[in-house]
C-alpha cells in the first residue's frame, strides 16, 4: 500500500520457509478510534464475527465500520503461518498472511449474508494475488468462516456472483474460502488509518457489478 505497483511475491511461501515470529503479540492500539470502543478481540453477547480479505485493509476496514449493526472493526493478519507477524514481515511475502479485517456485528441488525454482498462489491475477487496497484500474496481476496453456516453462506454467494461477473466481461473468481484461523492484530497505526488520515491511500474499488446476496434476490 505504501509503494504502489510494487513488485511482492505473488507465489505463497511453504510453510517450512515462512518467518519464525514471535511468541507474544506485537503492540496495537487499546481502543477504537472510530467507535471509542475498546478494540478488543473479545466478542460481546449476542453479537457475531466476520473475517474478510479484500486488498488493502485501510480502505476495507472502513466500507465495515460505516455499516449500521456493526460493532466492532481492527484490521490485522491471518491466513499464513508466522505468529504474530509485523507489518513489515507480511510485506517479505514470507509469512503467507492476508491483510484482514474482523468484523464484530449484531446479527439482529445486520446479517452476514449482507456483510458478504458488501465483501463481494467492495473489490475485484477475481485478481488473483494482488487488488489493483497493491501486489502480493498479501492483498488476496478472501472470506475466512468462522463456522459452518458462514461457510454455506459464502460458497453460495460465490456461485452467484460469479455467472453476474463472467457476464460483465471479468474472468474467474480467484477468492479463497476458508476457515478463520488466528487473527493478529496489526499496529496501532494501521487501526482506522483513513479516519486518521482521511486523505490516505485507499487502493480498493469494485466492480460496478451487484451481487444478488443480501438483496433478498
Amino acid at each position: 500500500m505504501f509503494n504502489l505497483m510494487s513488485r511482492k511475491p505473488v507465489e505463497m511461501v511453504a510453510p517450512e520457509n515462512a518467518l519464525p515470529g514471535r511468541d507474544q503479540p506485537i503492540p496495537t492500539a487499546k481502543t477504537h478510534f472510530v467507535y471509542d470502543r475498546p478494540l478488543t478481540l473479545d466478542v460481546p453477547e449476542g453479537m457475531e464475527v466476520a473475517v474478510f480479505g479484500m486488498g488493502c485493509f485501510w480502505g476495507v476496514e472502513r466500507m465495515f465500520w460505516t455499516l449500521d449493526g456493526v460493532w466492532l472493526t481492527m484490521v490485522g493478519y491471518g491466513a499464513g503461518y508466522t505468529p504474530n507477524p509485523t507489518y513489515e514481515e507480511v510485506c517479505t511475502g514470507r509469512t503467507g498472511h492476508n491483510e484482514l479485517v474482523r468484523v464484530v456485528y449484531d446479527p439482529a441488525v445486520i446479517s452476514y449474508d449482507e456483510l458478504l454482498r458488501v465483501f463481494w462489491e467492495g473489490h475485484d475477487p477475481t485478481q488473483g494475488m494482488r487488488q489493483g496497484n497493491d501486489r502480493g500474496t498479501q492483498y488476496r481476496s478472501g472470506v475466512y468462516y468462522v463456522n459452518d453456516a458462514q461457510k454455506a453462506a459464502a460458497e453460495a454467494s460465490k456461485d452467484a456472483f460469479a455467472p453476474r461477473l463472467g457476464a460483465a466481461g471479468y474472468g474467474p473468481v480467484t477468492t479463497e474460502i476458508a476457515e478463520a484461523g488466528e487473527f493478529y492484530m496489526a499496529e496501532d497505526y494501521h487501526q482506522q488509518y483513513l479516519a486518521k488520515n482521511p486523505n490516505g491511500y485507499c487502493g480498493i474499488g469494485g466492480t460496478g457489478v451487484s451481487c444478488p446476496i443480501g438483496t433478498g434476490a
